[in-house]
């Protein structure tokens, strides 16, 4: 498979959290491949999702993942530290891609591409996690990786729950902001996370 030939998926998890990085994957697939069951990973189970996520990673002709962490979040919002989540997984593959299809109704503007910038044709998917393979793939190791992290962050910071909510504004999570007030991951631009602070909206244009 030559690169002109070579289209990448492109997705992200985290990006509704409260604590923690928004993490971006971008897999290209080989025209064969044997990744049974691969869907969204939001339908899949954990044990699922990790079984699934070595198998891409053997498979993949390229596979990448990237994260932006909560100060750069807080700094230029989630819908733009998405982008750039988003460009660093793509500028992090190994092979180049003559295509990037990105989840949802947006495309990575050129400022957030950099270099890459008319170097990659782009084509937003909505709902790509479910119907392109390559984006399911991407979805998987984003949320595979930042699953794991969080587990990590569980044990750092406990009494949060990170390990069980991932980060999420559950009514426990909330309740813990509420007692003990915001760690070193927390998103502080966030509702729910300092209650006396106006928060951005999240992931809205011109945030």
């Amino acid at each position: 498979m030559s690169d002109a030939q070579l289209i990448a998926g492109v997705d992200e998890a985290g990006r509704g959290c409260l604590a923690g990085p928004v993490v971006a994957g971008a897999v290209i697939l080989p025209a064969a491949y044997d990744l049974p069951g691969l869907t969204d990973s939001k339908k899949l189970t954990a044990p699922r999702r990790e079984v699934l996520a070595a198998a891409i990673k053997t498979q993949a002709v390229a596979w990448a993942v990237a994260m932006v962490w909560p100060g750069e979040i807080d700094r230029i919002n989630i819908l733009q530290a998405t982008f750039a989540a988003m460009a660093k997984a793509l500028a992090h593959l190994r092979r180049r891609p003559s295509l990037a299809r990105i989840d949802g109704n947006k495309v990575i503007p050129d400022a957030r591409l950099g270099l890459l910038a008319g170097c990659i044709d782009q084509e937003a998917v909505i709902g790509g996690d479910l119907t392109v393979p390559a984006i399911s793939a991407a979805s998987i190791l984003a949320k595979t990786a930042r699953d794991r992290l969080l587990g990590v962050y569980d044990r750092r910071y406990p009494g949060y729950g990170f390990a069980g909510h991932k980060g999420y504004g559950v009514a426990a999570h909330l309740a813990a902001l509420r007692a003990v007030g915001p760690c070193p991951i927390h998103r502080l631009t966030f509702r729910g996370v300092l209650p006396d602070k106006t928060p951005r909206q999240l992931g809205l244009p011109g945030v």
